[in-house]
């Protein structure tokens, strides 16, 4: 594995998202001093907040995963997810509603579940969920050590025998393929494979390899942490300074000192400038790459991942047949992927994400009160040039009596309190083409064929988040932190290499 050269006692970390987080706790676990630097006033970066009128919004992911890795990073300062967090098991992880009026829980528990899709769909298709749970769990063995949790040279180092054992799982093959070996029901293929979104590509085009997400959700299990997802980056950032991280919040980068290959100091636009050994990277892609001096060196442009919008709102109603969260599907599917990622129109028919989190942790609003979030995919900004500033507030008013005629009645004159974010919103904050998923996971950019998170021409910078190694979504946003860190510590950190049992409960807060 190539590393850093040259000294690297002082590091600075440049944006407190959960990667930098990750990449602080493993770096001060090895040793080196760190100094993270964040534009805002709190930590967090896409993992961001809200708060409106009593309503404790979380305005970035909603969906928790492999706490293991969370707990990984805070071991590295002797501390644990048991200390610092409170994260609650959702049950169901989702609940899926689908236009024909059915509705299945999805269960993380095996026995469970198997017997939810024999009620659903009968016999056959639960003997089809107990061989692809099997299935997944293989797949994500085979696949964490040598192709998630790994940093990549070359492509040569996929030449492995893990490589032989991926495809012989059918791993190489597509993911609608390899759901449908194992499932016929349409509706249940839906439940295990429209995490490919979160990829940035169609189940009908997607690796097989990407169910590995599916068995992250369905069977590792989802959880929520005690006063919203704010909560994670709040205990990383708290973890990091009782172990001496220097956290300078307010302090958005302007440029990087260079001598030779190497960056010998970062300047805020606060004036400052902080001197350094080594440095991390975590900002998106274009605003790196304006740091660093550099313009993409691909043509065509990278492939970004659609994008979403959100809806955040502070309600007086409850919704009774929403569960945490819930998924809420349209009559089309292989159509909504094609308008999504190669038409670039809006979803037709669109299949959406609800997340009520005053389901489990009534606290995040006033008394009485619920918020309800909702993520309604749409094409990014390099395929669809969409005037969001004009076409939002009637495209949200759509959205809106589709849920009161699907699942949510009255949802409309509920609202007290809403806020809209589009992809248009997204490129202000320097995404690229407004996704707030980064590049899609095509095969062209997945691996080492994904941007590295070694700079070329330069001895000791690395970069961290979700548009390099290993790609987007939280664990892997919290893997790409550790896999920084490995570059610049010159051999592996701290941690497991495959998931354990984390103790989860009650915590100091």
């Amino acid at each position: 594995m190539r590393t850093v050269t040259g000294p690297t006692d002082h590091v600075v970390v440049v944006g407190a998202g959960l990667s930098g987080l990750a990449a602080t706790l493993h770096l001060l676990g090895a040793g080196r001093e760190v100094t993270l630097l964040e534009r805002e006033r709190v930590p967090g970066g896409r993992a961001g907040r809200l708060d409106v009128a009593g309503y404790r919004m979380d305005t970035g992911p909603t969906v928790l995963t492999m706490p293991e890795l969370l707990d990984e990073a805070l071991a590295a300062v002797g501390q644990s997810v048991h200390e610092q967090l409170e994260l609650l098991p959702l049950d169901p992880a989702y609940r899926a509603c689908f236009a024909d009026g059915s509705t299945l829980d999805v269960l993380s528990d095996g026995a469970a579940m198997e017997q939810q899709v024999r009620d659903f769909a009968g016999p056959v298709e639960a003997a089809g969920y107990r061989r692809l749970r099997n299935w997944l769990n293989r797949l994500y063995r085979t696949q964490y050590a040598s192709f998630i949790d790994a940093n990549f040279d070359s492509p040569l180092n996929l030449v492995e025998p893990n490589l032989a054992r991926l495809a012989a799982l059918g791993g190489l093959g597509t993911l609608h393929r390899a759901i449908g070996r194992f499932l016929t029901d349409e509706r249940l293929r839906r439940v295990f494979s429209f995490q490919s979104l979160y990829a940035g590509v169609s189940p009908h085009r997607a690796l097989a390899a990407y169910a590995v997400i599916s068995y992250m959700d369905t069977v590792g299990g989802v959880y929520f942490p005690r006063g919203g997802m704010r909560a994670v980056p709040d205990a990383l950032a708290r973890a990091a300074t009782g172990a001496g991280a220097h956290l300078r919040y307010g302090s958005a980068v302007r440029s990087l000192e260079r001598h030779g290959g190497r960056v010998t100091a970062v300047h805020t636009e606060r004036g400052e400038r902080v001197p350094c050994d080594a440095v991390v990277l975590t900002p998106d892609l274009p605003v790196a790459q304006r740091l660093l001096g550099i313009s993409p060196r691909r043509f065509p442009r990278p492939r970004a991942a659609p994008s979403a919008l959100l809806l955040h709102t502070g309600t007086d109603r409850e919704q009774p047949r929403l569960a945490h969260h819930t998924l809420s599907f349209g009559h089309a599917w292989k159509r909504t992927f094609d308008e999504l990622t190669r038409r670039g129109t809006l979803m037709s028919d669109p299949s959406v994400l609800i997340t009520n989190p005053t389901r489990t942790d009534p606290e995040l609003a006033p008394a009485g009160k619920h918020l309800h979030h909702v993520l309604v995919p749409c094409p990014n900004l390099d395929l669809a040039g969409h005037d969001w500033p004009r076409i939002a507030d009637g495209y949200v008013r759509e959205t809106i009596e589709l849920l009161q005629d699907r699942l949510m009645p009255g949802f409309g004159p509920s609202v007290e309190v809403s806020r809209v974010v589009t992809p248009a919103d997204w490129a202000e904050q320097g995404m690229i083409a407004g996704s707030p998923f980064s590049l899609a996971h095509t095969f062209t950019q997945t691996g080492p064929f994904r941007p590295r998170n070694l700079v070329r021409g330069l001895d000791n910078v690395v970069l961290a988040g979700c548009g390099t190694t290993p790609g987007v979504g939280v664990p892997p946003v919290l893997i790409s932190g550790k896999l920084a860190a490995e570059r610049i510590v010159g051999g592996s950190v701290a941690g497991a290499t495959l998931p354990r049992t984390v103790s989860l409960g009650a915590g100091s807060r």
